[in-house]
């Protein structure tokens, strides 16, 4: 909220921290944030209210065919057995536990992503800099801001070095604003052009910058906005809208099946009133409703098991998508390398140097140690180790190795201004005040850099340079896979007025060459070639030079026995849409790319049908993560903006964990599939055992609370017990799965086809030889054969492929219970005496038991045969090559 009504872009930063009672250059204390946090309140917008418990329990009975089946067991208990009408509402009650206790687990885990999710902000509390998550901010607060950082809060900036925000989302302007510090005196000055504030939501694109907290949560300027829109509700996955159809097309075929029951039976001369209750039983345990909220169970729960394995989850449907992913294209530095960069290498006046050695006095070395430690934003802890930007932090060090202290020489030569590193001119610039001059450092790319240079500094003195000369040496530097940066220094007799970087970064005179090394990590090469058996092709694109990148990219794997080419942002640029178009599926290492070329890769990719996931972290990564299937950011050095445009964020920074998400991905579909298979099949079952009996001259097999008790304890815990299951073999040797492919692909539909079939036919097999036989227990033994070919084929569709007796039975340790449960429950009903007129069951002969036990195997022997063919190549031959 805000702290008051103030026009607060019409004070100075003075008046403004007078009246907010803090301080600017040590912020809040700890204790005074506490106590405003509980006064103004957490800095979130309102959102719409979650569910509450009760509300999610209630709306199990919302289904309009579980209320007729309500109201008809009322019916039934009026004019007939009460016990019936109890029993059915029991079960209707587990029932509904049951899927709010799925529910309540789903909802828990999207919170718990939600909150790992949540944005923070860099504030000064008690005169230290703190991260702190962004809902803590409160009116007084002193938030620091850099390039890539969302605005946390409106904020009244006290100072702006260069300060650039896109307030695009706010004001519709696509050019960033250029911000500054000075008071603004007209009141009514429009929100766009308030130099002074910073608003909650936008993006600082350049610069860096300090502001005061003067609104927060709704309070803020983003926050009226969204108190006039309101707030929709999560959109649904690709894969939940396709259940959704389906499962609607599929209730009108199952009441068309119960309407055309009930007839058949009224026909038959079956009273109404059971008739009726068989068939909205029957409707009720067959349609399947749910699965749209099976899938966000899955899903949500898979996503939170993935946080244990370093990807955090940002958007539900990217869980469903990893699987199809067909490329991967991946930053080299901290992802597929260990982000841990030393100087290996120096080269000055002429010569290479060794970086660990000191003493190196001759010109001109001092200039090129002095250009290390002071044009540079890294610093030194008290271990005496370097801390900041890995590249930054290594040369700082080396600068110290060779004698050179950063805080003596700002002593003598303090910093006054600079030009910040941005990707389009590759390189920085920073100035120094001397005694007699200025001077100023120039670091970057070789190729950036010698263009600016008009002479070199040798032993002898400046001399007119030889770019080419020097272009083959940080040639040679780089195919030894270091990442080489070229400084230079300029001396100017007064501090240069003006930011043009042409003019202020231009006659430079070249000092020498630093080659950093960043060795890949230990687990990159066996992901990249985990990602290649899995059909997915890895691409490595950075801003390193060529011969840098092809000599990693061989290194891991990437670039292997000439497959692949290496292709500049030169290249790149150089080539119109359809001629990239053609290239893109061959290259595999993009070098001396600019963020901003990453989108026109992942469009490229996209328009041949391609499934990309892109990695990123920096502001100009942000197009291209939105754009790509699966958008990635860094967790540890990655920017707001790019976090916030992601699909899923890798906690570790790390290539290996990208390829573990697939694998993650791939099993949690798999997972989905093996229930809906299960759950359909079942249901088949049961449809064609009811349907098909009174076409043979059977009576009704089942009664109603036979229906219903079938779909409590096969539906519910068994079913659950797949979502368990481990990944298949072999998951990763197998092609990725098409995006548009259909869930009953790969030979699923035929087999809940004839599987339930076969469960029907088992059933009245079962019936037909109990009624000729002369048994008495006819209706039980198709109850419990029922039910115990449910827990066969549960068993034997925990593999697609592999059969059960070599994945071993006890490999899924929870299904195992769950179908001994299940098996120990249905005896319950047909022993315990108790429960033979609740469940209307008798107890059944040893023999009449042993058979049943048999007939009920038939539906697992049949499932692992079919399997069986499937290994062979004679059923499903198509898809069973593909996967």
């Amino acid at each position: 909220m805000a702290a008051s009504g103030e026009n607060w872009h019409t004070l100075s930063g003075e008046e403004v921290a007078q009246r907010l009672e803090t301080r600017p250059q040590s912020g809040l204390s700890a204790a005074e944030a506490a106590a405003r946090l509980l006064r103004f309140g957490p800095n979130i917008l309102q959102e719409k209210r979650a569910r509450s418990p009760w509300r999610m329990l209630f709306d199990q009975f919302s289904d309009f065919m579980i209320v007729v089946l309500i109201a008809a067991a009322l019916v039934s208990g009026i004019v007939g057995d009460v016990k019936d009408t109890l029993a059915i509402v029991v079960i209707l009650l587990l029932n509904a536990v049951i899927g709010f206790v799925q529910e309540y687990r789903a909802e828990r885990a999207m919170a718990a992503l939600k909150r790992m999710a949540a944005a923070s902000a860099h504030v000064l509390r008690g005169g230290r800099e703190e991260t702190v998550d962004a809902a803590g901010l409160v009116p007084g607060d002193v938030v620091l801001l850099e390039a890539g950082n969302v605005v946390p809060a409106d904020l009244r900036l006290l100072e702006a070095a260069r300060l650039k925000i896109d307030e695009s989302a706010l004001t519709g302007e696509s050019v960033a604003a250029e911000k500054l510090a000075q008071a603004q005196s007209p009141v009514d000055v429009p929100l766009g052009d308030r130099l002074c504030l910073a608003y909650k939501g936008t993006i600082v694109t350049y610069g860096r910058a300090r502001g005061v907290v003067v609104a927060t949560g709704m309070g803020s300027e983003l926050g009226k906005i969204a108190a006039l829109l309101g707030e929709d509700n999560d959109p649904w996955t690709p894969l939940q809208k396709r259940l959704a159809r389906f499962g609607q097309r599929l209730a009108l075929a199952v009441l068309a099946i119960c309407v055309l029951l009930f007839a058949v039976g009224m026909l038959r001369g079956e009273p109404a009133l059971l008739m009726f209750m068989t068939a909205v039983s029957l409707a009720v345990a067959a349609i399947p409703e749910a699965l749209p909220a099976v899938v966000t169970i899955s899903l949500a729960l898979g996503a939170r098991k993935m946080v244990k394995q370093h990807a955090l989850i940002r958007r539900l449907p990217a869980v469903e998508t990893l699987g199809s992913v067909t490329f991967i294209c991946s930053d080299k530095t901290g992802t597929l390398t260990r982000n841990k960069m030393h100087v290996s290498a120096v080269y000055a006046g002429g010569q290479s140097g060794d970086p660990l050695r000191g003493g190196q006095q001759a010109v001109p070395w001092p200039d090129f140690f002095r250009a290390l430690a002071l044009s540079n934003d890294a610093y030194m802890d008290h271990r005496n180790k370097a801390q900041g930007e890995p590249t930054e932090a290594a040369l700082l060090q080396a600068a110290q190795l060779a004698g050179y202290v950063k805080a003596a020489l700002e002593l003598e030569s303090p910093r006054l201004k600079e030009l910040p590193f941005d990707s389009e001119r590759k390189r920085m610039t920073t100035f120094h005040g001397r005694a007699a001059d200025i001077v100023a450092y120039t670091k970057g790319s070789p190729e950036s850099v010698l263009p600016c240079c008009a002479r070199a500094s040798m032993s002898g003195g400046e001399q007119d340079i030889d770019r080419a000369a020097l272009l083959q040496q940080a040639e040679a530097m780089a195919a030894d896979g270091l990442r080489v940066l070229a400084i230079a220094c300029r001396r100017w007799p007064d501090l240069p007025a003006g930011e043009q970087p042409g003019q202020l970064e231009s006659d430079l005179v070249f000092l020498g060459f630093a080659g950093l090394i960043d060795p890949p990590r230990s687990e990159a090469r066996e992901s990249v070639a985990l990602c290649k058996s899995a059909g997915i092709t890895p691409v490595m694109i950075t801003g390193d030079h060529p011969a840098t990148a092809r000599a990693i990219a061989r290194e891991l794997g990437i670039l292997d026995n000439g497959d692949g080419r290496v292709m500049t942002g030169i290249e790149l640029a150089g080539l119109d849409r359809e001629a990239f178009k053609a290239e893109v599926g061959r290259v595999r290492v993009y070098a001396r790319v600019d963020p901003a070329q990453k989108i026109g890769i992942v469009r490229a990719l996209q328009e041949r049908g391609e499934v990309v996931a892109m990695t990123g972290d920096g502001v100009n990564d942000a197009p291209a993560l939105k754009a790509a299937d699966i958008g990635v950011a860094m967790g540890k050095g990655g920017t707001d903006v790019a976090r916030e445009a992601a699909h899923m964020i890798l906690l570790d920074d790390n290539f290996a964990t990208i390829v573990h998400a697939v694998r993650q991905g791939r099993r949690i579909f798999d997972n989905i599939r093996k229930f809906i298979k299960y759950t359909m099949t079942s249901n088949a079952g049961e449809i064609w055992t009811i349907f098909l009996a009174p076409f043979f001259g059977l009576p009704i097999p089942l009664l109603p609370i036979h229906i219903l008790w079938i779909n409590l304890v096969t539906d519910g815990l068994p079913g659950l017990a797949l979502t368990a299951e481990a990944a298949e073999r072999g998951i990763m040797r197998r092609p990725p799965r098409p995006l548009q492919e259909s869930i009953f692909a790969h030979g699923m539909w035929q087999h809940m086809l004839w599987v339930g079939l076969l469960m029907g036919g088992v059933c009245l097999l079962t019936q037909a030889w109990a009624i000729r036989s002369g048994s008495a227990h006819w209706q039980t033994m198709v109850f419990t054969v029922l039910t115990l070919s449910q827990m066969g084929h549960v068993l034997a569709i925990r593999t697609e492929r592999e059969s059960l007796f070599s994945v071993g039975l006890f490999s899924n340790q929870l299904l195992v219970y769950a179908v001994l449960l299940t098996f120990a429950l249905q005896m319950a009903t047909i022993y315990l005496p108790v429960l033979n007129p609740v469940f209307k069951t008798e107890a059944l002969s040893l023999q009449e038991l042993a058979l049943c036990l048999v007939l009920s195997s038939v539906v697992f022997f049949a499932v692992e045969t079919e399997k069986w063919m499937v290994r062979r190549g004679w059923l499903y031959r198509a898809d069973s090559i593909r996967r």
